[in-house]
């Protein structure tokens, strides 16, 4: 590996709900080394593994870090004070204030965001595109936008949260307390509750039992790709970015995925002239599998705010 200095390598932390990924990456992007860790639950215990991954980091680089850590956690994310509540997966509820606690632990500035809008920030980077939606299609819904090279968080930090737009009022109730919310129909939890496995991701299992010809799983398939096309749609004619980026757990399927959206954003638009006139499916990217977008766009946010 070539000399690295400090102010070269920028730590990242996607803290997820079961590991925290940590990335050291230089300033233009590139991922120098990563550190995987099991994520414990509460606010104190949090803390103290996500220093041991910072600690990680430093030893592989040789201290050839600079004094500035960025963090991306699940929940409602005051960046500027560093604190975070509603993280129900990390077992905090109140406002924890996790910058101040991981600064005192490693000894460096800690900023933090919410974990999709680190994504963003990643994906945003890895493919060139400075207007964006980042598209987290996970164990919930959720959008962040980078508009003409901006991160939009929103007057309280909720910018994005299109998961839990209510668009069924028969539909079932959402863990916001909402009926009816798109997270329902398009996340990683509504394809594993309309299609049960274990051993394997459920969004992988359902769309190879499509391609196999299973009747059923088309249906589930074509109806949870129409759901996130109106996620896609959703945004497009709220910010109208030049692109929305599909990432998150679902991601993972590949190019299939981003082929069953695009078909049904032209469904969509087969009887609208003005929604063919917005060319949505030819927007819809997906974010590369290999590249880990939000701990990298963590680092990336410690950049932009030093």
């Amino acid at each position: 590996m070539a000399q690295v200095t400090a102010a070269e390598a920028r730590v990242g932390l996607d803290i997820g709900a079961t590991k925290i990924h940590g990335v050291a990456a230089t300033a233009d992007g590139a991922v120098l080394a990563e550190v995987l860790a099991t994520t414990p639950t509460g606010g104190d215990d949090v803390v103290t593994a996500a220093a041991g991954v910072v600690d990680d980091l430093r030893t592989r680089l040789g201290e050839a870090l600079d004094g500035v850590v960025g963090v991306g956690v699940p929940g409602l994310v005051d960046a500027a004070r560093g604190a975070v509540k509603h993280a129900v997966n990390l077992g905090v509820d109140d406002w924890f204030p996790i910058a101040a606690r991981l600064a005192d632990r490693t000894g460096t500035r800690v900023v933090v965001d919410n974990d999709v809008n680190a994504a963003a920030l990643g994906a945003a980077q890895v493919t060139g595109h400075p207007d964006l939606v980042y598209l987290s299609l996970g164990t919930g819904l959720a959008a962040a936008s980078i508009l003409d090279g901006r991160l939009r968080r929103g007057f309280r930090s909720a910018a994005g949260e299109i998961g839990h737009v209510p668009v069924d009022p028969r539909g079932r109730r959402c863990q916001c307390g909402q009926v009816g919310c798109l997270e329902t129909e398009a996340s990683g939890s509504a394809v594993a509750e309309a299609w049960p496995v274990s051993g394997v991701p459920p969004a992988q299992a359902l769309f190879d039992a499509a391609a196999a010809g299973d009747l059923r799983a088309v249906g589930i398939r074509d109806h949870f790709a129409a759901r996130v096309a109106d996620a896609v749609r959703l945004v497009c004619l709220t910010v109208d970015p030049e692109y929305v980026v599909l990432g998150g757990g679902v991601a993972q399927v590949g190019e299939r995925l981003q082929v069953a959206v695009a078909h049904a954003l032209a469904e969509q638009a087969a009887t609208s002239p003005f929604l063919r006139s917005l060319d949505l499916p030819g927007r819809v990217l997906l974010v590369p599998g290999d590249v880990p977008v939000a701990a990298l766009g963590a680092a990336l946010l410690a950049r932009a705010e030093s």
